[in-house]
């Protein structure tokens, strides 16, 4: 049995794809960029506030699915330059400072809406 998760506290989809399934105890983030939900923009163009802007996107996800960031197992981090990397990484460790998930991170040739960076996640409720 599977459950779409949707919530207004992020943006919304920009293709055929939901921002969330629930699958038993998993839950299935698909990737977020650095949109604000309440203007629909980017919040800048600086990799450190997409990233900040990225994962509070990804944790209203979460909530809207009954679960956390605490609770994530794992992540995949695409960036437009992995030279953003030490940046990225700076602003990731503040959301997953006592849990830390398993991660990939790639450098993408282009993200959607020519973002900096986009993540995506897996985690348990």
């Amino acid at each position: 049995m599977k459950e779409t998760i949707s919530t207004e506290k992020a943006p919304g989809a920009i293709g055929p794809y939901s921002q969330a399934v629930k699958a038993g105890n998993m839950i299935f983030c698909s990737g977020q960029i650095p949109i604000d939900p309440t203007t629909g923009e980017f919040v800048s163009n600086n990799v450190a506030e997409q990233t900040h802007q990225v994962l509070t996107n990804l944790s209203a996800v979460l909530e809207a699915a009954g679960t956390s960031l605490n609770n994530v197992v794992k992540t995949t981090v695409f960036l437009a330059d992995m030279n953003d990397f030490t940046e990225m990484n700076e602003i990731y460790a503040e959301f997953f400072n006592d849990n830390k998930p398993a991660r990939a991170t790639v450098q993408a040739a282009r993200l959607p809406r020519d973002a900096r960076v986009e993540i995506d996640c897996i985690a348990i409720i």
